[in-house]
């Protein structure tokens, strides 16, 4: 006698306009008006914004500039990105109680595999129904889901009916569904591809599904045909995994302004360096390689690395490598972002024995500490006190 494969149940969680909702949450003023999150200087782009916003155009990773061309009466602020991680943090323990495996996606949205949870619900419509309301009851927020058999069609039924959505998608419904859709839908579909697939007069699911696999393929190449006949036929064989451990920790600023000055440059490697250092020590983690990145004016691009006889998470000691990374590059243009990344890790677990080791490391808990009560800026260096703070 054989069983029957389980058949997987997959719902996505996404938070609605998450940044602008928390900040519309906190701040009644903000309530019903066209919210913007995201950088304010010449160069930043929109984070998030308030469903208010998107009426007029508004959209994230839209420059900010155009953003306050196509609505001039909105409500444009920065944002407060620790206190949105601490709402985060709130938000992913309340998906550990729903799922045995979460894989994240960002800070606001993530996978969850209900596969054999049925003992736990009535129905998958009324689980989720639940959590939304657990997310809601909790932190004041509204969440939109999808649930469907694979990762790709539960992500794309939670975009469905946004704000507050709840879409399921069945193998009976889902081309019903599918087919009317944008193939822009289709994770992988970008400008080109889009471009592409018009030129060939294809513009839904639907018509992608219907397209002869060898004109698709003389088109794309193999690889991105089979990929897109697979999708426009909900197919998607991912599992859901918790996200891998992170391979490198760092920290890069993006200038308004062309920086010129080397000193100003030096500077701000050192607020970058002591951004790196804390965030290692947090995760316990020593990092034997020091990367620099720097980009000047006209995007061309560096990376310098240096591997460390020995692992570090001390700020001083990732200061003083990137810098020389910084120097041996001799550079003579405006710098249009700078940024330091630790890789290589080694867990930082037991205080040395030596006592030059030991007071170093006595020294950083004592900072660590300051900065976990007041924030990152609790304590710094007396060089970074009269600097703009854009880090």
């Amino acid at each position: 006698m054989t069983s029957e494969k389980k058949e997987r149940l997959v719902m996505h969680v996404d938070m609605d306009a998450f940044f602008a909702s928390i900040e519309q949450r906190d701040h009644e003023e903000y309530r019903g008006k066209p919210l913007i999150v995201g950088g304010l200087s010449g160069r930043g782009v929109v984070s998030t914004c308030s469903y208010e916003a998107r009426k007029f155009g508004v959209h994230s990773a839209m420059p900010m500039v155009r953003a306050q061309r196509l609505c001039p009466q909105g409500i444009f602020i920065e944002g407060n990105y620790a206190h949105y991680k601490e709402v985060s943090a709130e938000i992913f323990k309340i998906f550990a109680r729903y799922a045995p495996v979460v894989e994240p996606l960002s800070i606001d949205e993530a996978f969850l595999d209900i596969t054999g949870m049925e003992l736990l619900m009535k129905s998958p419509r009324e689980y989720a129904e639940r959590l939304k309301r657990e997310i809601r009851a909790r932190t004041g927020l509204v969440a939109s889901v999808g649930i469907a058999p694979n990762k790709f069609l539960a992500k794309l039924a939670s975009d469905l009916e946004k704000p507050d959505g709840l879409v399921i998608i069945t193998k009976e419904n889902q081309q019903s569904i599918l087919d009317p859709l944008s193939v822009g839908r289709i994770w992988g579909v970008g400008k080109k591809t889009a471009s592409v697939l018009t030129s060939l007069h294809i513009r839904t699911i639907g018509q992608l599904r219907q397209t002869d696999r060898k004109k698709l393929t003389a088109a794309l190449g193999a690889h991105m045909a089979e990929h897109l006949l697979a999708l426009a036929q909900g197919i998607d064989h991912r599992a859901v995994a918790p996200r891998e451990p992170a391979k490198s920790i760092g920290k890069e600023v993006t200038f308004p302004e062309d920086l010129k000055d080397r000193a100003e440059a030096e500077k701000v490697l050192l607020a970058l360096a002591e951004k790196v250092g804390y965030r290692l020590r947090g995760h316990g983690l020593k990092a034997r390689t020091i990367q620099l990145k720097l980009r000047l004016g006209n995007f061309q691009t560096y990376t310098r690395s240096r591997t460390l006889g020995e692992a570090t998470c001390y700020d001083k000691e990732i200061y003083q490598t990137a810098v020389e990374l910084y120097q041996g590059l001799h550079v003579r243009q405006g710098i249009r972002l700078l940024g330091i990344s630790a890789s290589g890790f080694d867990a930082s677990g037991e205080i040395s024995l030596f006592h030059e080791e030991a007071r170093k490391e006595n020294l950083y808990a004592a900072i660590d500490k300051i900065k976990a009560r007041f924030g990152e800026k609790g304590i710094t260096k007396a060089q970074l006190i009269q600097r703009p703070d854009e880090l």
